[in-house]
């Protein structure tokens, strides 16, 4: 770490002081003008119309910000995106040399070169095992649900529901549309089916029980007091705030632009000149937090109907019919974001009911 830390003084040493960058982003329409400016702690973004003598005057009313810093400005570098319309080269030669640009970039001390990535300790990484597995436990047992269903359908009856206690002392009862009793093999199949969910049932209740006594054994613990307090929130179980809590609230995030990227709740936009797209949701966001807050925003429409999130979400889709699914997906954003300030801060959404401590 020593020799990394005199390294990244002497390439700060070599970095000129004296130049302001800037990057142009051009169409046909406008131009997008980002700036690093000497002496300027924020980074300058300017949107442009195409015309020259507009861009000279934003360099130098820079320049002049620099100056007015202490900074003597002794160029002005200019930079331009290439088109990517054409195929580019793509070998591992090409990526490894991208990654050592990179990497002295960030010895250098430039600013958001690139991200260090946070590695979980092996506690908070253990602390989410049980809600994981919770929820594959819960995806199995709807596999054999299904599974029996389909293979009952296929021999013509339906109506019958395998989940209820005593399923399996009524399959011997059951009969085909001609009468005929359930064939041998098909019934062994359904009996080991309702045997393997039985099963299935009884790990996810040692998960749930084991969860209560940890909370009850330590509740000063710090997630077990966020998740204590998220549960009093009316529509929030224990199992989603136990989720909320270990995939995201517990990790130290800047600001709640952050929160909303790692929960993948943000929009993935196209925009260069006139074209405005948007593609959707970003993919690189914790899917099981995604999908846990689509879902909890639709109960809380139903738990919390007098909370100002729910008055913003039926003030902006009564009118506008086909605007319920996208718009679910702004309010799970801002219930997550108000949810993180609750643990954080203490801030109780506007109108939300708490069930007593």
């Amino acid at each position: 770490m020593q020799k990394l830390n005199d390294l990244s003084r002497s390439l700060t040493a070599l970095e000129p002081d004296g130049t302001l960058i800037a990057v142009i982003e051009m169409s046909l329409s406008s131009w997008l003008v980002a700036g690093i400016v000497p002496g300027i702690e924020r980074q300058p973004l300017k949107k442009l119309a195409v015309d020259e003598s507009t861009l000279l005057k934003l360099l130098h009313r820079w320049r002049e910000e620099a100056e007015k810093a202490g900074r003597r400005i002794e160029r002005i570098a200019v930079g331009v995106a290439v088109s990517r319309e054409h195929r580019r080269a793509k070998t591992d030669r090409l990526d490894t040399e991208l990654l050592k640009r990179s990497f002295l970039g960030w010895l250098r001390g430039e600013r958001d070169h690139c991200k260090m990535v946070e590695i979980p300790t092996m506690k908070d990484e253990d602390a989410k095992r049980p809600n994981r597995e919770h929820d594959s436990l819960i995806g199995e047992r709807s596999r054999i649900v299904n599974r029996m269903k389909a293979a009952l359908v296929r021999l013509g009856i339906r109506g019958f529901n395998p989940k209820l206690k005593r399923a399996s002392t009524r399959l011997d009862g059951l009969r085909t549309p001609e009468g005929e009793p359930i064939p041998p093999n098909a019934l062994a199949e359904l009996r080991r089916d309702m045997e393997r969910r039985r099963l299935v049932n009884n790990q996810i209740r040692q998960i749930e029980e084991e969860r209560l006594k940890r909370i009850e054994q330590a509740p000063c613990d710090g997630p077990h007091v966020m998740v204590r307090l998220l549960a009093r929130v009316m529509g929030v179980g224990i199992e989603t705030a136990d989720m909320l809590v270990h995939e995201v609230l517990s990790r130290n995030m800047r600001d709640r632009r952050a929160v909303a990227r790692y929960a993948g709740l943000t929009g993935s936009p196209d925009e260069s000149g006139r074209k405005r797209r948007e593609k959707g949701l970003a993919r690189s966001g914790n899917t099981r937090v995604r999908r846990g807050m689509i879902q909890l925003a639709w109960r809380f429409l139903l738990h919390q109907k007098n909370s100002a999130l729910t008055k913003w979400f039926r003030s902006r889709t009564e009118n506008a019919r086909g605007t319920r699914k996208p718009m679910i997906v702004a309010l799970a954003r801002k219930l997550l974001i108000a949810l993180w300030r609750l643990v954080r801060e203490g801030v109780v959404p506007d109108g939300v009911v708490l069930r007593p401590a």
